[in-house]
């Protein structure tokens, strides 16, 4: 169950890294700062926090993309910006941050993996959702939470809580759709 490995590893290395990282609060830091440039454990938490999750998600993808190859338009186009971003989320542990400079390039290109992540999600998980009609309701719920505590959740919440319940929600949206569905016949289209 590849859903559900990701995030269990995600947490497990959320929670062991932070205290293992004296100084480090899961209220108030960034996850990516535990996989930051001069971080004591920065390699170990990027393989198991960012690269491991994002590689399973990946192959959960590829897999579902494979069982549907003879679906209709949104849901072959869903499930290919779903999984660019979980290569996204996977990079992100590829290019850790900068902690001492966010404008240096290593944090720029932390932050653009970051914004892939969100912004190929996004689209791809309504397309999911229109294409699969059985689970629309509670994916499309689940998935606008990731945008909107990624990026307007800072308003109301500690930016390190926000940006946690967006990875959540984005681990919880990939276990709602973990199984392929037969795919009614309308939105069937020949083989190609």
């Amino acid at each position: 169950m590849a859903p559900a490995a990701a995030a269990g590893l995600f947490v497990a290395a959320t929670t062991a890294f932070a205290i293992a990282s004296p100084g480090y609060s899961q209220r108030l830091h960034p996850v990516a700062l535990l996989g930051a440039q001069g971080e004591p454990h920065a390699l170990a938490f990027n393989l198991l926090g960012f690269v491991l999750p994002g590689l399973l998600l990946a192959g959960q993808a590829i897999m579902l993309r494979s069982a549907h190859r003879n679906a209709g338009w949104p849901l072959r186009i869903g499930l290919q910006l779903v999984l660019l971003s979980a290569l996204a989320f996977l990079a992100m542990g590829l290019l850790p941050l900068d902690p001492t400079n966010l404008l240096a390039p290593a944090s720029r290109k932390h932050a653009l993996a970051w914004t892939l992540w969100c912004l190929a999600f996004v689209p791809g998980a309504l397309l999911l959702a229109w294409g699969r009609p059985s689970r629309r309701g509670l994916a499309i719920a689940v998935a606008m939470l990731v945008p909107l505590c990624a990026w307007f959740g800072v308003a109301i919440l500690p930016a390190a809580v926000a940006q946690r319940i967006a990875y959540l929600s984005w681990f919880g949206w990939w276990w709602l759709i973990r199984a392929p569905v037969p795919v009614p016949e309308r939105y069937s289209s020949p083989a190609q």
